[in-house]
């Protein structure tokens, strides 16, 4: 059976945990070298294990240009090229307007729309010709959900940087999209409650579907705009929700 990435060479940011660390594992799995990089040593060494093959893990701030220098010279020394980016890093921390802080604000957007910024660009003059770049948002983009004013500005930030790249890129061959998953049954949960189990029913209650996604279910849309199978596709948003941004 072929498979969908063959020989390709993809650099996924977050890679260690939740949608990021089950779009490295189908990548590898459809025959793509996938470079995956997160902050801590821990996670990632047990990343590479799960992913098992075709992997190489580097330690790296998503925020830090530094540590994204040190990504694309790792990249550039083992590969080489890249064929594709996913922007995927990202926390959610939640704050109404009225305890809102420079300090959170500035977390946030350093992390979740600064740094995919300068991801790209350090990345950008090793995609020779072709290529696609899929950032992953969330659909709290079109929502308004109290207590996400960062968060959510951030998500809305790389449906503008969609459009703007995929205009920008046009004469390159590389095509840009949104990812927007809906809530998804990952780690990042954790923090957002003291109670999982309720914030797990409170989430299902408002998605159509009835459930939360899967992060292989994400991975499986990351997986069409990464491939050939998205060859006509820029500048989108592919809405991997539950319908949870729709209704």
């Amino acid at each position: 059976m072929s498979q969908e990435l063959a020989g390709k060479v993809a650099v996924i940011s977050g890679g260690t945990t939740g949608i990021g660390l089950a779009t490295a594992r189908r990548f590898a799995a459809e025959g793509a070298h996938v470079f995956i990089f997160g902050r801590r040593k821990a996670q990632l060494d047990e990343a590479a294990q799960l992913i098992a093959h075709n992997v190489t893990a580097i330690q790296a701030d998503a925020a830090d240009l530094n540590d994204l220098d040190h990504v694309a010279a790792t990249v550039k020394a083992e590969k080489g090229v890249v064929d594709i980016i996913v922007s995927n890093a990202g926390y959610t921390e939640q704050a109404s307007i009225d305890t809102i802080t420079p300090e959170h604000f500035d977390k946030a957007f350093n992390l979740m729309a600064r740094g995919p910024v300068f991801l790209v660009q350090k990345l950008l003059p090793m995609m020779t010709g072709a290529g696609s770049i899929i950032l992953i948002s969330s659909a709290m983009h079109l929502m308004g959900i109290p207590g996400h004013t960062a968060y959510a500005a951030t998500k809305a930030a790389l449906r503008s940087y969609a459009r703007t790249w995929a205009a920008e890129f046009k004469d390159r061959g590389i095509r840009v999209n949104m990812l927007s998953p809906g809530v998804t049954d990952t780690p990042i949960l954790d923090a957002q409650s003291a109670s999982r189990e309720d914030l797990v029913t409170m989430y299902q209650s408002m998605v159509p579907m009835g459930r939360l996604a899967r992060a292989e279910e994400i991975a499986n849309a990351a997986l069409f705009l990464a491939s050939d199978q998205s060859s006509y596709v820029t500048g989108a948003d592919l809405m991997a929700d539950g319908g949870v941004g729709q209704v």
